[in-house]
């Protein structure tokens, strides 16, 4: 299974820094001043090491702000970075929980990342269900790599457990962030 790596939530993000004739500091200063997309892409820059030093630490740092503003980007990439253990602690609960926020609004990689905490019960108590019913979510948004991962669990759930993980994204409704 594949993990995917924060840059693949950063790319669009970034692609705004082309209009200011400083983006780095335009970003910055947008970000100082609460802006919750200016620092999950500063969190973003700071990863990649994008017009800035890469300090996972400090991406850390902006993409926390973000997230607790209610940026899914943020939330996902968080729960990413407490996964592998990149800028903080390894803490795969803490993980799951961000994951979970950036889930719970219908971010798919997120939903595809929860799916595969939940296969391994990592941070989580695995649930073969719950991870059917994120990664059916996940797909029906396109994800290609939630949508090979159907293919694989369907075949291991009895007939039960692929009608209650239908029922269960079925019944899903994306929860708005709180600004």
């Amino acid at each position: 299974m594949k993990i995917l790596l924060p840059a693949l939530l950063c790319a669009l993000s970034l692609s705004f820094q082309a209009c200011s004739k400083d983006p780095v500091q335009a970003t910055k200063s947008k970000a100082e001043r609460g802006d919750a997309q200016a620092q999950f892409i500063l969190g973003c820059m700071c990863a990649e090491g994008r017009g800035v030093a890469k300090d996972e630490v400090e991406a850390v740092k902006w993409w926390r702000k973000a997230a607790d503003q209610g940026n899914a980007g943020a939330q996902s990439n968080l729960g990413f970075m407490y996964e592998k253990g990149r800028g903080v602690a390894k803490d795969e609960v803490e993980a799951v929980k961000w994951y979970r926020k950036a889930a719970d609004q219908g971010l798919a990689e997120a939903q595809l990342n929860l799916g595969y905490m939940d296969a391994n019960g990592r941070g989580v108590v695995k649930d073969d269900v719950e991870r059917y019913k994120w990664l059916l979510l996940a797909g029906a948004q396109g994800n290609e790599d939630a949508k090979e991962s159907i293919k694989q669990i369907e075949g291991k759930l009895t007939p039960a457990q692929r009608t209650e993980g239908q029922k269960r994204a079925r019944e899903f409704k994306p929860v708005k962030a709180a600004p």
